[in-house]
This record gives structure tokens, sequence and C-alpha cells, in this order.
């Protein structure tokens, strides 16, 4: 008489196991919050995961590199300001030294303020910096990296705004002669500083654009590796509970071929 096949109790064992092993699974999802905790899950999904993290990492150091690039614009767009301010006032001096009717002594003192005036200037392109970076007393490009991606760059140059570098550099209006030929001269300087502005603002404006785009690319990658790597709680959940009834289901099973075998056991005593 065959009291108990070992072959079922084979397979009930490796029903447990195998449930047992399910469900530690689903509790390292459920307390992880990752759908994937080791690439022999989804290799395939794990390497696309893994890729779209390094692009989304990218994307947001950015983000912050342009955040950084508008502050620099936001710096040249006051110190040209500042010049511009300066540049009026000079005007104003030399149509005032221009007329005749003055003294020497007005001249004198319009040519000190006209001095001050300059050295201002010179101290907006010499001072006036973003992070220890000159932004008005040299020209080059300034290069912000707007990608995630080898060669995601926008280039922004700096402006020199220098009384050498706008010929500015010992202006007089001692004279009425002297007077007349700077007035000439700042009117000059005055259209490429507006040039300069409008520049600034144009370069502004696209980098406003490249961050709102990469904003709203970091955003859809994210919502993909999401689908990737995130669990569906819900699920899991109703996985979690499905797989303890399983193995409650089976332990019972267990129990109850075990106390047949002892009740037929119990015969033979």
């Amino acid at each position: 008489m065959r009291i108990q096949n070992q072959a079922w109790m084979t397979l009930t064992n490796n029903r447990v196991q195998k449930n047992q092993s399910s469900i530690t699974k689903t509790l390292e999802k459920l307390t992880g919050g990752d759908k994937i905790i080791r690439a022999a899950q989804n290799a395939s999904g794990l390497s696309v995961s893994e890729s779209l993290r390094a692009q989304i990492r990218g994307l947001s150091r950015a983000q912050l590199n342009m955040q950084d690039g508008l502050s620099v614009l936001e710096t040249t767009d006051s110190g040209l300001q500042s010049v511009n301010t300066a540049l009026g006032r000079a005007r104003e001096l030399a149509v005032q030294a221009a007329n005749e009717t003055l003294t020497k002594d007005d001249r004198l003192a319009s040519q000190k303020e006209l001095d001050q005036l300059m050295s201002s200037i010179d101290d907006t392109a010499d001072y006036l910096e973003f992070n220890t970076n000159k932004v008005l007393g040299e020209i080059r490009p300034l290069y912000i990296q707007v990608g995630s991606n080898s060669g995601q760059s926008l280039a922004i140059d700096t402006v020199d705004v220098s009384t050498r570098a706008l010929g500015l550099e010992n202006v007089s209006i001692k004279t009425r002669e002297d007077a007349d030929a700077l007035i000439t001269k700042i009117d000059e300087v005055t259209s490429k500083i507006s040039k300069d502005l409008t520049k600034v603002g144009s370069d502004y404006k696209a980098l406003e654009h490249h961050l709102q785009n990469t904003s709203n690319t970091n955003e859809n990658l994210q919502k993909a590796e999401s689908l990737i790597r995130d669990p569906d709680m819900a699920l899991e959940m109703m996985d979690f509970v499905k797989q303890g009834i399983q193995e409650k289901g089976t332990t019972l099973l267990i129990n109850q071929t075990n106390d047949n075998v002892k009740s037929v056991l119990g015969l033979f005593k």
C-alpha cells in the first residue's frame, strides 16, 4: 500500500519555494520603488533605463547651465544700461561745452565731471563680473552647454565697453571744437551700445527658448523612464495578496496531507 506520493510532495515543495521567491521579489519592488532590482529581471529594459537616466541627469544640469547663462545676460544688460546712462550725461556735457558762452572755469568743471563719467565706464568694464568672469571688459564667446550631449552649446558674445575699446579714451570738452567732435563720437558709441543691448535681448530669448525645450524634453524622458522602472503599486499589491493566498493554500494542503499520513500510520499501532 502506498501511503505518500514522493513526487507529489516534491512538486508541492517546489511550488512553495517558487511562491516565496515571488513574494520576495514583489516585496523588493514595493519597498524599493523599483521594478528592475537586478539586470536578470529585464536586461534590455535596464539598459534603456540607464541610458535615459544619463540623459535626464545631463538635461537637468544643462537647465542649471542655462539659468547661469540668463544671469550673465541680465548682468550684461544692467552694465550696458549703466554705460548708456553715463554716455547720456557725457553728451549733455558736450552739448553744453559746445556753447561759447561758457567760461574757462565752467569748462574745467565740465571736464572734471566728464573724466569721472569715463572713469565710471572703465570701472564697469573692469569690475562687472559673473562668477569672477568679466562680461563687459573683453570680447570673447561664452559657451553655454544647453543639452546633455557633445556639441549642444550656445555661444554668448561678451562685450568690451572700456573707453579704450569705445574710442573715448582721454576725451576732452575744453574747447568748443572738442565738445562738438565728442557729440558725434558719443552718438556713434551710443548706437553701438544699443546694438549690443539688442543682441543681449536676442540671446536672452534664444536661451529661454532652449531652456523651455530642454525642460519639456526632460519631462518626457522622465515619464518614459518611469514606465520602465517604476512599479505599478496597485498591481504589485494585488500580486502580493494573490501570492499570500497561494502560500497559505499550499501550506494548508501540506498540513492536511501530513495529518492524513499520521492518521493512516496510526492504524498500524
